[in-house]
């Protein structure tokens, strides 16, 4: 048993993920009913990913800052107008495609209980609010704004405590990585029963219906992934970025594609920041502010649903209107929850843009779920996988200049 233990955990873990990925279809077409209790896997890994990213987060900031030295070079600016830039391309990249491919829909009912903000000044008034939140309650609900700030507080309080101190927080951020991978190595079960449950609960006919809408979300994102984001970072490093944006959707996307969850797939991304060789005192505070404000997936969805309720209804938009859509799809997209349907709760923002009643954009939220176990999981891979994408790209490009082979 030890032997093929070793064995198995020797094969790259994206390799194991693939097979429990190929496993999970197999069982959801061929005996759905049986293998039910399977589906139990994924709610067990994503369950344990929300529980140990708070702790991980909140001691990792607080150690990095902690024991930062003074004069010590850190990428957080630089990272953070990578984010910015690559939400607001996003938000640009849909509208244009959606008034090149127009598409309508057919409303749907189902999102009437929900409830969505009033506007963006309650989005960022939440924001603001999140700040402050109780430390307590913050790691209960994995509000990581609050996590964040409180982490930056105590690790300012404690840049003067004794070595012996900051030791023990080190030794406490040791201690939850190596939980955090042990987690990790669970990811191809995990995967497993995400992928079973997901083909098994909704199906694919589901999604027919809505084919040429989802498209058109899939083929902006895919757009972005493959063609924006690579150039950015191409403008940082001044190389070939493809080895790299393929490793992070590789590692970091996969898993984010069936968690639906940029919190979830915190752990997931811290380690293969480790893995890239980065700076931990870096990497440790811009992967959990990216799960919060990279959304480059969600301003996607943003504007491409909005736009196609705009188009059912027939309403003419000119261009100052679609530059405001972008730069409010990407704006909205920053207070986007970092769970499963996050963005779509901020749809009626945009639709209010063009003076769509709330009932109508509540219908389109409502499509919008129908869709989600594809289009969320889309979204969630690129949002999640750009996280990394982006933290290296602005340390690649420091080491660029300082003439250090990466």
């Amino acid at each position: 048993m030890k032997e093929l233990l070793r064995k198995w955990n020797n094969i790259s873990l994206v390799k194991r993920i693939l097979m429990g990925l190929i496993i999970g279809i197999m069982l959801a077409l061929w005996i759905p009913d049986i293998a039910a209790p399977v589906a139990i896997l994924g709610n067990l890994f994503v369950g344990a990913l929300k529980a140990v990213a708070p702790v991980l987060v909140l001691i990792l900031v607080m150690g990095a800052i902690a024991n930062h030295k003074s004069g010590q070079q850190t990428n957080m600016k630089s990272i953070l107008i990578l984010y910015l830039l690559g939400t607001f391309l996003a938000g640009v990249t849909a509208v244009i495609a959606s008034f090149m491919f127009p598409v309508s829909i057919a409303l749907a009912a189902g999102a009437e209980d929900i409830t969505a903000p009033g506007g963006i000044t309650e989005v960022l008034l939440s924001l603001l609010m999140n700040v402050v939140d109780n430390p307590v309650k913050a790691l209960m609900n994995a509000n990581y704004i609050g996590i964040l700030s409180w982490a930056i507080l105590l690790g300012l309080a404690l840049r003067t405590a004794g070595e012996s101190t900051k030791q023990l927080i080190g030794d406490f951020a040791d201690a939850v990585s190596k939980v955090v991978k042990w987690v990790i190595n669970l990811a191809p079960l995990g995967i497993l029963g995400l992928v079973f449950d997901s083909i098994a609960t909704s199906g694919l006919e589901v999604l027919l219906g809505y084919g040429k809408l989802l498209l058109l979300l899939v083929g902006c994102m895919v757009f972005v992934a493959l063609i924006i984001n690579p150039l950015i970072v191409y403008l940082k490093i001044r190389k070939n970025p493809y080895p790299l944006v393929f490793r992070c959707l590789r590692e970091s996307g996969i898993t984010a594609f069936f968690t639906r969850s940029s919190a979830a797939n915190i752990p997931v991304n811290l380690t293969l920041c480790e893995k890239l060789g980065l700076d931990r005192n870096t990497y440790s505070i811009s992967i959990p502010l990216g799960a919060t404000i990279n959304m480059a997936g969600a301003a996607v969805t943003i504007a491409v649903l909005t736009l196609a309720a705009v188009h059912t209804l027939g309403i003419t938009v000119d261009i100052p209107t679609a530059i405001i859509l972008s730069v409010l799809s990407a704006i909205a997209a920053c207070g986007a929850s970092g769970v499963a349907g996050g963005s779509l709760l901020l749809i009626p923002l945009a639709c209010s843009l063009f003076g769509i009643s709330n009932d109508i954009a509540m219908q389109v939220v409502g499509v919008g779920f129908i869709i989600g176990v594809v289009q969320d999981s889309c979204e969630t891979a690129l949002n999640s996988s750009t996280d990394v994408l982006f933290t290296a790209a602005a340390e690649y490009g420091e080491w660029r200049k300082e003439g250090k082979a990466f």
